[in-house]
């Protein structure tokens, strides 16, 4: 697996992936997660996302970008067949190294309070809880991991 630039090549992968990724939580939230409805041409367009690719194609994505001290993870999802191989974590690793690339000493983020899954997850990967709070109509939840 490599992890690359997304290209205008992908944007139909990727809002495929995003789809069947973040479908499982429609009926959690009551409504589509922001990554169901981003405008990945944009993102894309600008330099924000990377894709995780092997000889069977993209398996996974992660939008990132500079937000002050930190790289701030928009959003990153896996295909459902491809979960469990260890895919989203390397995507979430790429995004360290990058901050720490780019002489940056965080990494931030948000989940949905919904996406219990992710509750769990970030701070088993040393991401801690910085607040909590409703934007856009969504309940987050904040997490930074200082690097």
């Amino acid at each position: 697996m490599q992890i690359v630039s997304a290209e205008s090549s992908h944007l139909n992968a990727i809002t495929a992936c995003a789809r069947a990724a973040y479908e499982k939580y429609v009926a959690r939230i009551g409504r589509e997660p922001a990554p169901m409805v981003a405008d990945f041409a944009a993102l894309i367009a600008a330099g924000h996302v990377c894709v995780a690719v092997d000889a069977e194609g993209l398996s996974g994505y992660v939008v990132f970008y500079p937000r002050g001290d930190h790289l701030h993870l928009e959003n990153l999802a896996v295909f459902p067949g491809c979960q469990g191989r260890g895919i989203g974590r390397a995507l979430i690793a790429y995004v360290e190294d990058e901050s720490r690339r780019l002489g940056l000493n965080a990494v931030e983020l948000y989940t949905n309070d919904k996406m219990t899954e992710n509750l769990w997850l970030y701070p088993r990967l040393g991401y801690r809880e910085t607040g909590r709070r409703s934007e856009d109509g969504f309940n987050r939840v904040f997490f930074r991991k200082n690097l």
